[in-house]
């Protein structure tokens, strides 16, 4: 399971501290679907990276009893000097996963061909995506951060990732970050709105997307 208590984040901006989130509560047990909508800069990106454990939080608890990944296609953690291969080796190595059994998989699923013996730092960002969705996906997870990246790359891709992800996997965790409400109404059993930094929780998604739209008009 995953569990965050009372969760604050302070940015310390020119003009002075912002206060993000404002003490979210969030429950996730395994095989759980939940989307999270809110309006631009309500603070959904920082909240998944907190789960993720990307960031930490100014105060309050998170507990991650499960494999949590990554928000999918995050390339933040990629070292631009290395080759696309290289990068996959180091990654292999941080989780212990034998880097012959998953490089087939890589060289498939992103599609880079010649490019993945070529430095990251020369990639578009488009390449950079796919790569890190590759490697998210090469690692066996039991929860899986979605940050509004399942759009990339063209329809064959998108086609492979969807199969990937909820086909394959469809008995793990899944925690979305979307604005677009088809598509939370499609992959997610229950919703919350992120709004003025708190987390406001719904059961079903229909009823998570009318308030937020409420929020909207306001």
């Amino acid at each position: 399971m995953i569990e965050l208590q009372d969760i604050r984040k302070t940015y310390h901006a020119r003009s002075g501290p912002v206060e993000v989130l404002k003490g979210v509560d969030l429950f996730a047990a395994k095989g759980d679907k939940i989307g999270i909508v809110g309006r631009n800069g309500a603070g959904k990106s920082t909240l998944i990276r907190l789960i993720g454990g990307i960031e930490r939080p100014t105060a309050g608890t998170i507990r991650r009893r499960m494999r949590v990944s990554w928000p999918l296609a995050f390339t933040g953690a990629f070292q631009g000097a290395l080759t696309g291969l290289d990068n996959v080796r180091f990654i292999c190595r941080i989780y212990d996963r034998p880097y012959e059994e998953v490089i087939d998989f890589v060289e498939d699923f992103s599609q880079l061909g010649r490019f993945l013996k070529e430095p990251v730092k020369i990639y578009s960002s488009g390449m950079r995506a796919r790569l890190a969705f590759a490697v998210s996906l090469m690692i066996d997870f039991d929860c899986y951060l979605i940050d509004e990246v399942i759009a990339v790359g063209d329809a064959r891709f998108q086609k492979r990732s969807h199969e990937e992800l909820f086909e394959k996997r469809h008995d793990r965790a899944i925690i979305i970050v979307s604005h677009d409400a088809y598509y939370m109404r499609h992959h997610c059993e229950r919703a919350a709105v992120l709004e003025n930094g708190m987390l406001r929780h719904f059961d079903s998604v229909d009823a998570a997307v009318e308030y937020h739209s409420e929020c909207m008009r306001r």
